[in-house]
């Protein structure tokens, strides 16, 4: 009796163990970008109600950070970049998967102060930058964030870079940016169309929309890492990305995206 006693137990352990593997959630590691911080919860949501058994973890931060990291190997099945600079490169060197790249949204830029600033951002538009009270200008690191690279693109083509320049702070990330500008830690801040929208930003701000024109387009996509331990759940994600639901959130909020 003793004998069956102690075979029964690790098998019950084995089969418990089993079943609880069974019925957890597959896991789906995302890095994207940090202009999507808000349409992904969004999106997210969406995607759970078709694809219910698998849990998506989605870490936000700048693209080139992440590039950083990815060549290293860090543990995510699909990158979302602000741009398809670092996609492209990522497939270059091997670690993404070329077959997967896509395009999901183009970005756009923003001037973004608090209600209660003096700045009038709605009537001067970009001379709202050369405003007195205008004393920290806020944008992202442009060495390792495309919103950054686009906002110094903008402030050249406008001429305004070099009388700019002495009073820029520059935030890690586009999310980071858009802190320093609502904390007060900056007095205007060149930021995404996609967070000046979104609700806590929108309740304690106001924007002008700079034109398109003004610099290089901020596309932005996707890549499944080769490394990707979920590549089933990636591919379902890169999917639903592009369908409809997913296009009209992104579209709702703030982002350009190719009707389909």
């Amino acid at each position: 009796m003793n004998r069956l006693r102690t075979l029964c137990i690790p098998l019950l352990a084995l089969c418990w163990g089993l079943a609880l593997w069974a019925e957890s959630p597959r896991t789906l590691a995302i890095a994207a970008a940090a202009d999507l911080q808000f349409a992904l919860v969004e999106v997210k949501a969406a995607f759970a109600k078709v694809h219910p058994g698998v849990e998506v973890a989605i870490t936000y931060g700048s693209s080139g950070n992440f590039y950083a990291q990815l060549m290293n190997k860090a543990p995510f099945d699909l990158f979302l970049s602000a741009d398809l600079s670092y996609p492209k490169k990522l497939m270059e060197a091997g670690v993404a998967d070329g077959g997967t790249e896509f395009l999901y949204s183009r970005g756009h830029l923003v001037l973004w102060v608090l209600k209660a600033s003096p700045i009038p951002v709605e009537q001067l538009g970009m001379k709202a930058l050369l405003h007195p009270a205008a004393k920290k200008v806020a944008i992202a690191n442009p060495r390792v964030a495309p919103y950054g690279r686009a906002a110094e693109a903008a402030l050249a083509k406008l001429g305004l870079l070099e009388a700019v320049t002495p009073r820029l702070v520059f935030g890690e990330n586009i999310g980071q940016t858009a802190q320093f500008v609502q904390t007060g830690a900056a007095d205007i801040g060149i930021l995404a169309l996609s967070l000046a929208k979104a609700p806590v930003m929108a309740a304690s701000g106001r924007y002008w929309e700079i034109p398109e024109d003004a610099h290089p387009p901020l596309d932005q996509g996707g890549v499944i890492l080769n490394h990707a331990r979920n590549r089933a759940d990636a591919l379902a994600f890169r999917a639903f990305m592009q369908s409809p639901p997913a296009l009209e959130i992104l579209r709702r909020c703030g982002f350009v995206v190719a009707a389909r």
